[in-house]
């Protein structure tokens, strides 16, 4: 099982890069200092470690799932394939997305399930899923999203408070019961030795509002503001790894950071095993325009002014950046060296090539 398996230690003569680590108890039950905490971490990096947050049990049950679904067989597992027109839950496979502007082919397989799919059970909202996923819905899949949920709309509440923004402004914007892009997804990369790409994911921003990331080995790689060297983030275990999205992003004026990061192969002796992660990713409800809440929050309009004209009001709804950003990712859309701009979220640093720190 990927969740209980002993791996590789991670090396420690690699550079990487501090997080902050956030205990979600104490963010829970109010504490003040550790708010201002994660506020620094939002705003700085946009990455931080969160302990305490009481999901092991259900982040190995989802890996036990994502292990099964993905070893059935491709021709079972493309009955439920994405597709290339920016439609984002099941099964994406192999070999179906490009990694840089020739056109590379990625390596990675992954599962997402939706949210609203998961809530909707034993109807499908957007789609039917494998019958291993049908068999864990309510006892495995269903807990897992509501905790991930729970979790970060408790972090998104503090965040707005912090914004200046009126009570439940963000809230409103991420309500449970209508559709949104929210996600579960599992995902599994192959032994390094098995491949000579260089990247698992290329360098990108998160489409949403929060990602809560689980994994194992390391691979995972965050670009500092203004920094042109690519460092490591450690795992830590208990530690789940959160990070703000293009949305948050948007939303704040630029005052949350969505920052830069990819997926590498492990390092060291960890590259010989396959590289699993688990994500939950929070995004708006899919009417949800995207532009700076400017009106409701006075340090977000000084932040706007502050900024390039029209930086943060792209004028699309959430749903319409997400299939922007996922069907440009496709093979089958590939135009050339111009499609890699098609993809683009909210990057604010020169993307280097394959350098590391």
């Amino acid at each position: 099982m990927p969740g209980l398996t002993a791996y590789p230690s991670f090396p420690e003569d690699l550079a990487t890069h501090p997080l902050l680590v956030i205990d979600y108890q104490l963010v829970k039950h109010g504490d003040e200092d550790e708010a201002r905490r994660l506020w620094k971490a939002a705003t700085e990096l946009g990455f931080w470690y969160l302990k305490n947050h009481g999901v092991d049990d259900e982040v190995d049950a989802m890996f036990d799932m994502g292990r099964e679904t993905l070893a059935l067989p491709l021709e079972e597992k493309m009955k439920y394939e994405q597709g290339d027109h920016g439609f984002s839950f099941g099964y994406k496979a192999a070999g179906v997305q490009f990694m840089d502007d020739n056109g590379t082919r990625d390596i990675i397989e992954f599962l997402n399930i939706s949210k609203d799919d998961v809530f909707a059970w034993p109807m499908p909202y957007h789609r039917t899923y494998p019958s291993t996923v049908n068999a864990r819905m309510e006892s495995v899949i269903k807990p897992f999203v509501q905790k991930s949920l729970s979790i970060n709309h408790s972090l998104i509440d503090v965040l707005n408070d912090k914004l200046g923004l009126p009570k439940g402004t963000l809230a409103t914007l991420h309500r449970v019961e209508k559709a949104s892009g929210c996600t579960a997804r599992c995902l599994r990369a192959p032994p390094y030795a098995e491949h000579g790409n260089k990247s698992f994911l290329n360098a990108h921003t998160d489409f949403g509002s929060l990602s809560f990331l689980h994994n194992r080995l390391g691979g995972l790689q965050v670009l500092p503001p203004g920094s042109d060297k690519w460092y490591y983030v450690k795992p830590i275990p208990g530690h789940a790894i959160c990070n703000i999205g293009d949305a948050l992003n948007i939303f704040s004026g630029g005052i949350l950071r969505s920052n830069i990061h990819r997926v590498v192969p492990p390092p060291g002796e960890q590259a010989q095993h396959e590289r699993w992660s688990l994500v939950f990713f929070t995004r708006p409800n899919d009417d949800v325009v995207l532009r700076a809440l400017t009106q409701q929050s006075a340090q977000i309009a000084n932040a706007v002014e502050k900024a390039p004209l029209e930086k943060y009001a792209p004028e699309v709804t959430a749903k319409e950046w997400l299939v922007r950003r996922v069907g440009s990712q496709r093979v089958a859309n590939y135009k050339g060296a111009e499609s890699w701009k098609e993809r683009q979220g909210t990057e604010d640093t020169v993307i280097p090539e394959q350098s590391e720190a």
